[in-house]
């Protein structure tokens, strides 16, 4: 952990849950609660009457609130629940990102008006591949259709659909096809005319959460040569990398060549920190996935001092994991000479974390 905790964080309340149990989701598939509005107030004063050891005054300087972190606005009372953020963040800061609920864009014919009152532009949309994957990986039957009308809603709002294909071994026969659907709809031409650019890309799931039970899904490099050129070079321009291999690595044969001499820790930060909250109160941090090995404590039965203590020393398994075993440790131990599996530096990593994780729970 660095030596000062951030002063600028985000409090994340799984208030609704997910409409969804995706197979990719690095936030597992927990099932759906409630969290009243009494409780959300009463886990965001924790968070910010916190009082360092060493200080006398509280110690987050900025905070913002937000009362989802798998599906924004699935609950009923959407509307309300975003004044809320509104209220409980520092000067208004409560954050949108570039997400949207799919599953209400296609139920609710004023959402996406709504979602353009609050000035939003883009909204990213998730595919597997053409509807039996989709739905397949989404674990809900009519994800894919539910995608498609949400397109059209934003578009008929001015709003920019982005898509997102995550690779898996499923899918990679009907990638001419998912072009062919791309222009059907004539993405280009519609985004064009709105004064933007169509953007779509390929990735590949982080081993972490349900994606590590899809690990033997996991495409070799040889889907690279796969890809359609055109979903190729929208890929490259996303991730503004300089080709296609820069943006989804390399296999992890190649990685191991340069990963067993790294002698640091991953000690990887989010750009912003934040603290995931559950119906149950138990806490985690976007550092790491919501497995126990990255539990940080309840906040009802620990209190916010201990997780915080636990927080700052490291003194949870993923957190010492994280911030203090090498990375040449992890290659030597979970690292697969003859693999041909693609992945990115920071995925392949993540999958030995995730590995020493299990190895630990299991001793």
């Amino acid at each position: 952990m660095p030596a000062l905790i951030p002063r600028e964080i985000a409090v994340t309340v799984d208030m609704a849950g997910c409409p969804n149990r995706c197979r990719h989701c690095w936030l597992g598939r927990a099932p759906n609660g409630s969290v009243s509005e009494e409780s959300l107030r009463w886990i965001v004063e924790q968070f910010r009457n916190y009082v360092h050891p060493r200080e006398s005054t509280p110690y987050f300087r900025q905070m913002t609130v937000q009362t989802w972190y798998r599906e924004p606005d699935f609950a009923p009372h959407y509307r309300r629940l975003w004044e809320l953020e509104q209220e409980l963040s520092d000067s208004g800061k409560a954050l949108r990102f570039e997400l949207a609920s799919i599953w209400r864009l296609a139920r609710d014919p004023d959402y996406a008006q709504w979602l353009k009152s609050l000035g939003t532009q883009t909204v990213q949309i998730t595919f597997f591949g053409l509807e039996a994957n989709t739905d397949y990986f989404t674990r809900r039957p009519g994800a894919f259709r539910d995608s498609l009308v949400a397109t059209e809603r934003l578009l008929a709002q001015g709003i920019f659909p982005r898509w997102q294909l995550f690779l898996t071994q499923h899918c990679l026969g009907e990638l001419e096809e998912f072009v062919g659907l791309i222009q059907s709809l004539e993405l280009d031409r519609r985004v064009e005319g709105l004064g933007g650019e169509f953007s779509v890309f390929v990735n590949t799931p982080a081993p972490e959460g349900e994606a590590f039970d899809i690990e033997h899904l996991r495409p070799t490099t040889k889907a690279i040569d796969i890809i359609p050129t055109y979903l190729k070079e929208k890929t490259v321009k996303h991730f503004n990398a300089p080709d296609i291999h820069t943006a989804l690595g390399k296999a992890e044969a190649q990685w191991l060549k340069e990963l067993r001499d790294r002698q640091e820790p991953y000690a990887s930060m989010p750009q912003i920190l934040a603290f995931m909250v559950t119906p149950s109160l138990e806490v985690y941090s976007n550092i790491g996935e919501t497995r126990s090995w990255w539990s940080l404590g309840n906040l009802r039965t620990d209190g916010i001092d201990v997780i915080m203590q636990r927080f700052a020393g490291d003194a949870v398994p993923g957190l010492y994991a994280m911030f203090h075993i090498p990375i040449a440790q992890l290659a030597k131990r979970y690292g697969r000479e003859d693999s041909p599996l693609l992945y990115t530096r920071s995925d392949l990593i993540r999958r030995w974390l995730h590995l020493w994780g299990e190895e630990y729970q299991r001793s």
